[in-house]
């Protein structure tokens, strides 16, 4: 059985028969560029070409950005990474819902949830969220926010 997994430093997909690295129980990294974490998803999943990636610990702190989160934040990783990633992108949910929280307490997803981002120092952008939880021993989730056209 084929797992699908993406890379969300650069939006690689690919398909595994092995969830780690060989014998050993490291999580696999991404053939393509190298990145230490792969996300795996239920489902295939085709990110928008503009979309961005944030990785977030248990905590919901950012620990790693790639592909997109500068265009979208106009921040730079040292100005993201170790803070929570709600407060940090100033990020509304409709009627207040808390989609970061409910990955991370439930490890469930949450796909295409509409949102307004502010990161700090920007203007108010409309975008699509779609969150996943990393099935891991570490836990976190993969944030990937779709500017709306």
């Amino acid at each position: 059985m084929a797992h699908p997994f993406i890379c969300p430093n650069c939006g690689h997909r690919s398909s595994e028969a092995e969830r780690t690295a060989g014998f050993r129980r490291e999580p696999k990294g991404c053939a393509n560029c190298g990145y230490a974490i792969l996300f795996e998803l239920l489902d295939d999943y085709y990110p928008a070409p503009d979309a961005a990636f944030f990785v977030c610990d248990r905590e919901g702190r950012v620990i790693g950005c790639g592909r997109g989160s500068f265009e979208l934040t106009g921040l730079h990783d040292e100005q993201l990474i170790g803070r929570p990633v709600s407060e940090v992108l100033g990020l509304q949910f409709p009627n207040g819902d808390d989609h970061v929280r409910t990955v991370l307490e439930w490890g469930v997803r949450q796909l295409s949830k509409p949102v307004s981002v502010k990161a700090e120092g920007d203007l108010e952008a409309r975008a699509t969220a779609d969150l996943f939880p990393a099935y891991d021993d570490d836990g976190g989730l993969l944030l990937v926010l779709t500017p709306a056209r």
